[in-house]
């Protein structure tokens, strides 16, 4: 590799890691004592997942871990990002711990350190069990408590190990494909009517943070998936409707974690004084966290209702609810980013959107915002074994540059995790796209090493050397 092609160089313990999912990658779902889970009870349904595809396998990671951590230890990462499935632990989602469960993931966060790889955990990646969902799941407020207790027995079990506590995965993407469309599971097509698992979702949150922090050592984060908002054009009209799924999209999610407040969400039709939030919740909901996650994967960019066009639109998970609403439409309508490469998904590769995003952060919540983990970054391609992989290197390679960018302007990143280090199931997209450092045979679960691994093994090897 010569000096051109380095990336420019990090601070001295930086976190460079991967990222996984327990329901994408473990399999196993009923050993060990293992209940339902709400993606047990969806891939169920006929026509949900392409290809009736589910994740009653998937990499069968539950049984293969040893070798995961190896291909990690290979690759030389010192982070791997992870998540708990909440039915190993609890199979009816309360009650004492099932103790295989807890076993499983002590085997690999020992398995891990051992290897001089920080365990980065995730309690919530969309798994709720399922005995939850049919008391209301996220749409019931019980189910925040119901969370504060889980985290408590993990921690309990792993807190004096783990480096970082994250407590949930994009809760607007739960939400929003969970209960606002049911493109997930569970399924619900509340539309805008799901703005109560939002709450209660971050309620979790807030209500789990003083359990975590009496437990464990590690600094204590919560992941939402950003999108910077592009409004396709000077008019007044333009620039609303981009406000308008900003706050919906982005400050959702992180103006009552940071600022103590819900947006402005009028442009919906939503008035001040949310009807499910009691005294007192803001204020459990704002405890502040160690760090924030990050995960980017493109920008979106919108018009006003009716000057944009829906055909080849952008990435954003609420570009269908217009179509779908009988009574309102959205105040946004979805509109292409030209000139850029796609992604196998059909999203827009655009690796300054990054940097755009992590000043974006740094400008809206000046001294609120805590030091930035990127905790997803990553790309589909239809690649398979021995396949060149050019266009994962050269997604994460500008994708690094312009978080490298975004450090020297002043925004605090701690760390960046690739997603993904295996192919895995993904949602109900089932086995169709490839996000993988490594390639996953799904006949016979055999891993590969794309070029992409190799690439970012002498990356990393280029850090240390420089370090």
């Amino acid at each position: 590799m010569t000096a051109e092609e380095r990336l420019p160089r990090f601070p001295e313990g930086f976190l460079w890691g991967t990222a996984t999912a327990a329901y994408q990658i473990e399999g196993a779902v009923t050993a060990d004592g293992r209940g339902p889970s709400i993606w047990d009870a969806f891939c169920a349904e006929p026509g949900r997942v392409k290809n009736g595809d589910t994740g009653a396998v998937a990499c069968d990671h539950y049984h293969r871990w040893p070798e995961d951590v190896a291909l990690m230890a290979g690759l030389g990462v010192n982070a791997y990002r992870f998540s708990v499935a909440w039915p190993r632990i609890q199979p009816a989602g309360r009650g004492r711990a099932n103790p295989k469960g807890l076993d499983f993931y002590e085997r690999l966060v020992d398995a891990l350190t051992e290897r001089g790889i920080a365990p980065a955990l995730t309690l919530y990646h969309w798994d709720l069990p399922q005995a939850l969902q049919d008391g209301g799941g996220w749409m019931n407020r019980d189910t925040a408590h119901r969370f504060a207790d889980y985290a408590a027995l993990v921690a309990d079990r792993l807190g004096d190990r783990v480096a970082v506590w994250i407590t949930l995965n994009e809760p607007f993407v739960h939400m929003t494909e969970g209960y606002g469309l049911g493109t997930h599971a569970p399924g619900q097509a509340l539309l805008l009517d799901a703005l109560p698992a939002a709450h209660h979702l971050l309620l979790g949150h807030g209500l789990a943070v003083p359990v975590l922090r009496e437990r464990v050592s590690g600094q204590v984060a919560i992941t939402n998936n950003y999108s910077p908002v592009r409004a396709a054009g000077g008019s007044a009209g333009d620039r609303a409707a981009a406000d308008a799924l900003d706050a919906l999209q982005n400050r959702l999610f992180t103006d009552p974690l940071l600022l103590g407040a819900y947006p402005d969400l009028s442009a919906f039709g939503i008035g001040p004084g949310l009807p499910f939030v009691r005294d007192g919740d803001l204020r459990v909901i704002s405890a502040p966290p160690d760090r924030l996650g990050v995960n980017y994967y493109s920008p979106t960019m919108v018009a006003a209702p009716g000057a944009g066009s829906r055909a080849g639109g952008g990435p954003s998970v609420l570009s269908e609810v217009g179509e779908r609403l009988e009574s309102a439409a959205l105040p946004f309508e979805d509109v292409p980013i030209e000139g850029c490469p796609v992604t196998a998904f059909g999203w827009p590769v655009v690796p300054d959107g990054l940097r755009e995003l992590l000043l974006y952060l740094r400008d809206r919540y000046g001294d609120a915002l805590p030091p930035i983990l990127i905790t997803e970054n990553g790309c589909s391609q239809r690649d398979e074994a021995g396949r060149p992989d050019r266009e994962r290197i050269e997604f994460l390679d500008g994708h690094l540059r312009a978080v490298h960018r975004a450090m020297e302007a002043g925004v605090d990143v701690r760390g960046y995790f690739v997603w993904s280090l295996l192919d895995n199931f993904e949602w109900a997209e089932g086995y169709d796209q490839r996000f993988g450092l490594v390639h996953v045979d799904f006949a016979t679960r055999e891993r590969t090493p794309k070029a992409s691994y190799h690439w970012f093994r002498e990356q990393l090897r280029a850090q240390r050397d420089r370090s």
